[in-house]
């Protein structure tokens, strides 16, 4: 398993080299005929992990509640977020990865249910779950890279 946890770690550190030097403005911006921005990407790569280790797993939140419903699946942004929650939201990337892999050895994840996701995916284990992410944080990567293209084509 270490080595899909160091995937998605580099799709995350990838991710923050990408939008480091843009403004809480920039990080913001919704572009025209989309409905989130980078910040919200970020944040939804922390949900999405919490919700299909954890709350899959039957397993609390590592996550304020507010926290997981502004990003989690079907949000949108619904205000600015600011420099504070951004550099909370940059530190999550990869404390809450840290305390994943910490559970994870503790075998806290020892009756993780089957499930399918919406892209149709079967997941029958806390590792084939673990072997999905890569797959939605690359997704989200990709869209990170054209909203930046987009804002910066703006100026």
């Amino acid at each position: 398993m270490k080595t899909k946890l160091d995937l998605i770690r580099r799709i995350r550190f990838n991710a923050l080299e990408l939008v480091s030097g843009l403004t809480v403005q920039e990080l913001n911006r919704i572009p025209e005929g989309f409905n989130n921005n980078i910040i919200w990407n970020l944040g939804h790569l922390i949900a999405v992990q919490e919700g299909i280790f954890y709350l899959r797993g039957k397993l609390e939140l590592n996550i304020e509640q507010e926290f997981f419903n502004s990003f989690k699946n079907g949000s949108r942004p619904e205000r600015v977020i600011h420099l504070e929650e951004i550099e909370n939201i940059k530190s999550l990337l990869f404390s809450s990865l840290d305390q994943f892999e910490s559970d994870l050895k503790k075998n806290a994840f020892h009756d993780y249910p089957l499930w399918t996701t919406g892209m149709g995916i079967q997941i029958n284990s806390i590792e084939e779950a673990i072997n999905f992410l890569p797959v939605h944080e690359g997704l989200h990567l990709g869209h990170i890279m054209a909203y930046k293209r987009i804002i910066q084509n703006k100026k």
